[in-house]
């Protein structure tokens, strides 16, 4: 018998995985560390003419978020206060929290400083239930750090990721296996990780708001609409998910773009958008030590052509000013004066290429999945 399936009902792999997502992490670290900053609406980064990196949960509530140029921010919640991003004391911290992941399993996968996949499936102490392993950890990362996480519990990783939005700030959520079906029948389809904003409103212009839509759609119509992501979306919806939790995952390119509303004629006006994709790619870049070398731009047209042009150096690119110089070089390269619909960048030859990390996920089977 496959050990992955518990029974015929699941032909896919099932384990018990974890994500576990802190709540407004560079901002809750900046009001723990600064007691006049709690309560308040804040914004780490910013600044002027920058973007928002993170945002707490009483600026949240204006409509501020992440990657939000400084200006909108501001004019959603005048009363912000911008904060400098201080990324040794993020990483300091995002150390205590994966030690405590370790204590657990060894199948850890970092998304970035603030967020990781654990499998759990077998476990150093030996724990029969998830949903327990879940409620530890958080109380353990508040008592050494005086923050606060949410967590995600199901059989694979994407069922774990959408779980850990549901509950947030600070609280769980478990997805039984007997119970996936009805929930991503009536689970929203923005909601569903790896759906954004543009494809979202796709959906909906095609009559496809809930899972149970999206569910009556065949394969073939969605790749035909959704190019390769429809075989994704086929499966998700049916709770098949099977990457493993990677340990040792390799990141191979970072990238940003933003798709707009109203399509750019001025360049001015693109210059601006470039200088915030610069900072934002900068950002991420920075939250987990990467750099690249080569630099590539993204442009979508209104009538949906596409252009890419790169360049590639041999020392690291290492700042927003940086990235953005060469973007606009790269935009100076562009074959058509036409209306931009989407504007990009991304890095890759990253350094972390250069860390030849092998890691062997387990073979685990599934034991017992509790609530």
């Amino acid at each position: 018998m496959n050990p992955y399936l518990c029974d015929m009902d699941f032909p896919f792999p099932i384990r018990k995985i974890i994500h576990v997502d802190m709540d407004a992490f560079y901002a809750s670290v900046e009001q723990h560390d600064n007691p006049a900053l709690k309560g308040k609406a804040i914004a780490v980064g910013g600044g002027h003419r920058g973007v928002v990196s993170a945002a707490s949960y009483e600026a949240r509530k204006f409509g501020v978020r992440s990657a939000m140029p400084s200006k909108t921010a501001k004019e959603k919640c005048p009363h912000l206060i911008f904060v400098p991003p201080r990324f040794p004391r993020y990483k300091e911290i995002s150390r205590k929290i994966r030690e405590i992941f370790y204590e657990y399993t060894d199948l850890v996968e970092p998304l970035s400083l603030d967020e990781a996949y654990l499998d759990v499936t077998e476990n150093k102490k030996g724990i029969e239930s998830a949903n327990q392993i879940a409620k530890e950890i958080r109380q353990k990362i508040f008592n050494e750090t005086g923050l606060t996480a949410s967590a995600g519990i199901s059989v694979n990783k994407f069922l774990a990721k959408v779980a850990s939005d549901i509950n947030k700030p600070n609280g769980q959520k478990t997805i039984h296996p007997d119970k996936i079906e009805g929930f991503l029948e009536e689970l929203p389809v923005e909601k569903f990780y790896g759906v954004g904003k543009v494809t979202a409103n796709k959906m909906f212009s095609l009559g496809i708001y809930k899972g149970k839509d999206l569910k009556k759609r065949s394969i073939e119509d969605l790749t035909r609409m959704f190019g390769k992501s429809g075989a994704y979306y086929y499966n998700v919806v049916r709770g098949i998910h099977t990457s493993e939790v990677k340990p040792h995952r390799i990141q191979k390119s970072v990238a940003v773009e933003r798709t707009f509303f109203e399509d750019l004629f001025d360049e001015n006006q693109v210059n601006e958008k470039l200088e915030n994709l610069s900072e934002e790619l900068h950002t991420r870049l920075q939250k987990n030590n990467i750099l690249g070398r080569t630099l590539t731009l993204k442009i979508k047209y209104k009538d949906f052509s596409l252009f890419t042009r790169s360049i590639t150096k041999e020392e690291y690119f290492s700042s927003a000013e940086q990235y953005l110089k060469t973007g606009k070089k790269l935009w100076e390269l562009r074959p058509f004066d036409k209306p931009v619909r989407l504007l990009g960048l991304s890095l890759s030859q990253l350094n972390t290429e250069e860390k030849k990390l092998v890691s062997v996920q387990l073979k685990i089977p599934f034991k017992e999945f509790e609530d």
